[in-house]
């Protein structure tokens, strides 16, 4: 059983038993005791285990072996992050967040969410899980699931409901650290909603786990466009490509007799983008319908409501980006 043409028949075994994910086979000793790797990465967590037991049952089958011993291996995927921020707070950032999260678990997108806004932590209420603490996988956090398939960790969830958090920027910096290296098992794409501004939250994250892009919103207003200009010389000069701007907050239309006004100002992001040769996004409308839906816990992209088509616009463009990036 020792010889070359044993093992070459084993491995053959093998790799049919997991489409190719076995290898390095070897007798560990005279008495049938095989050794063998099985390459678990990509694999989510609970799928793995009726994997082994298939390579087991196979290879105990073969004549000469007695027992089995598999060794499961993955190698650590790096995740693509998608930075969402804004130069000012009050900009409807984290329900754009949320609401893009969602959008691209609808396209297929294995998504994950973080709230990185460590002092005013609002995504747990967005998604319904407000009061659900995570658990803890050895020294890592395991996800908050929810209703909408996008796992979540927020210090919303950690902090008790209303509670200050009052840390300093180390401590700040070691939360975040443990949001976004948590156990995501499959998820291979985080949305992180940032806090507003350019503080030092965004720079620990950007100097330990550098996003793939940045998605800018602003309302379109003067005021908030100089400070979202700001958050994009900023993530310029990390060198973190601008994905595009979102226009948020961008018209209200009159339930009573549908005509639409512009409290905030009408066009003003998208100019900026073309201005500055950007890409736009879309814009999302200041809509009675998004503000109910969302202090509700039921982002609007995860229903056929209207409200949500402006996010799944949105979704569409920054899969496309990402799909593109894929190639370079």
């Amino acid at each position: 059983m020792t010889q070359k043409a044993d093992i070459d028949r084993l491995s053959e075994t093998a790799a049919a038993l997991t489409d190719g994910r076995a290898s390095g086979l070897r007798m560990l000793d005279d008495t049938g005791t095989l050794a063998v790797v099985l390459d678990v990465t990509g694999i989510p967590a609970d799928a793995r285990q009726p994997i082994e037991d298939r390579l087991r049952a196979g290879l105990l089958a073969e004549p000469g072996v007695k027992e089995v011993r598999v060794a499961m291996t993955a190698e650590r995927r790096a995740m693509t992050i998608i930075a969402v921020g804004s130069g000012k707070g009050g900009v409807g950032k984290s329900t754009l967040a949320t609401n893009l999260a969602v959008a691209l678990q609808r396209r297929g997108v294995r998504v994950g969410l973080v709230d990185a806004d460590i002092y005013g932590p609002s995504l747990p209420r967005l998604v319904d899980s407000e009061g659900v603490k995570p658990e803890a996988r050895g020294s890592k956090l395991v996800p908050v699931p929810n209703a909408y398939g996008v796992p979540m960790l927020s210090t919303g969830q950690i902090a008790a409901p209303g509670q200050a958090i009052a840390w300093r920027g180390p401590m700040a910096g070691k939360a975040l650290e443990q949001l976004i290296d948590a156990s995501w098992g499959d998820i291979d794409t985080l949305v992180i909603d940032l806090p507003p501004g350019t503080g030092d939250v965004q720079l620990t994250m950007i100097q330990r786990h550098k996003p793939a892009g940045a998605v800018i919103v602003s309302t379109p207003q003067d005021l908030a466009l100089m400070d979202a200009t700001r958050a994009i010389n900023f993530f310029e000069q990390a060198s973190v490509p601008i994905i595009g701007l979102v226009e948020n907050m961008a018209g209200y239309a009159c339930p009573h007799c549908g005509e639409v006004s512009d409290p905030f100002g009408s066009g003003g992001a998208e100019a900026a983008a073309a201005e500055m040769r950007l890409d736009f996004l879309g814009r999302v409308p200041l809509a009675m319908g998004i503000r109910l839906a969302s202090d509700g816990g039921v982002p609007p992209a995860a229903g056929t409501d209207p409200h949500g088509e402006p996010f799944h616009a949105i979704a569409a463009k920054v899969a496309d980006w990402l799909e593109a990036r894929k190639g370079k």
